[in-house]
Parts: structure tokens; C-alpha cells; sequence
């Protein structure tokens, strides 16, 4: 089964996939959005199609202490839209801390500063997406 991994940022949209088994996740890319997420749904749908994604995991950023903030419903409502474009089940993956993880492991890789920005909201879909598979995996 292969799986969309997604960290929906407030600019940026960071996407991984799994490979076909289900086991492994892979940073893709990241998309700059400035808040059109009309235009990220078409994106999606897109990829969909031409990567035969079987679910898609989306980041659903928590507060620390459980609660669902702004950015969390942000998540929610996202969720939403998007699930009236795609027939394909749609998973939220709490995603405390995965960019600081991402970016504590791209800091420890040695990449610089203006590359990390580019690449960190990639790489903590990955983490997102490898938590939700390896979780699933063990079931």
C-alpha cells in the first residue's frame, strides 16, 4: 500500500511517500503556498493519481499538553477539503516536534542554514509518515 505523507505549514506544504510496501518513507518535496490551499488540493489530487497513493497521512500538530490549537484545526478543516477531492482514506499523525527533529537531524547532516529551510518541511513529512507506517506496521 503506498501512503502521502503531508506537514501543512502555514506557507509551506511538505510532502514524503512511502515505497509500495508500505514500510519505508521518502521526502519528496516542499511547495510554497502563501495560504492558497485551493490551489495545494489540485497538487494533491495530482500526485494522487499519478503515484497511485492508496491514504494519505496528514501532520496534525497538537499543543503540548493534548489540545488542539490553531494550527491543529488548521489541520482539521484541511482535512476536510481535502477529502471531498480524493477518494482515498485520509489519517492524522500527531505530529509534535517533527520539525525540530527534522531540523536537529538536518543541523547534525551538516547542511547549511539556506538548504535546511528548503528542505526541513519535506523531511518532517517524511518523520510524519514513517511514525504512521512504522505504528501500522506493528499492528
Amino acid at each position: 500500500m503506498r501512503y502521502l505523507g503531508l506537514d501543512l505549514g502555514s506557507k509551506t506544504l511538505g510532502i514524503a511517500v512511502s515505497d509500495k510496501t508500505g514500510m519505508i518513507a521518502s521526502s519528496v518535496k516542499t511547495i510554497r503556498h502563501n495560504e492558497e490551499y485551493e490551489k495545494l488540493l489540485n497538487i494533491i489530487c495530482d500526485i494522487v493519481k499519478e503515484m497511485n497513493i492508496e491514504a494519505i497521512v496528514l501532520g496534525f500538530p497538537k499543543n503540548m499538553d493534548n489540545s488542539i490549537g490553531i494550527k491543529g484545526q488548521l489541520s482539521l478543516d484541511f482535512k476536510e477539503k481535502l477529502a471531498q477531492v480524493v477518494s482515498v482514506p485520509i489519517f492524522l499523525q500527531d505530529e509534535r516536534l517533527t520539525t525540530k527533529t527534522a531540523t536537529d537531524m538536518l543541523i547534525d547532516g551538516n547542511i547549511s542554514r539556506k538548504k535546511r529551510k528548503k528542505i526541513v518541511d519535506s523531511v518532517a513529512a517524511t518523520i510524519i509518515l514513517q511514525t504512521f507506517l512504522d505504528k501500522e506496521n506493528k499492528k
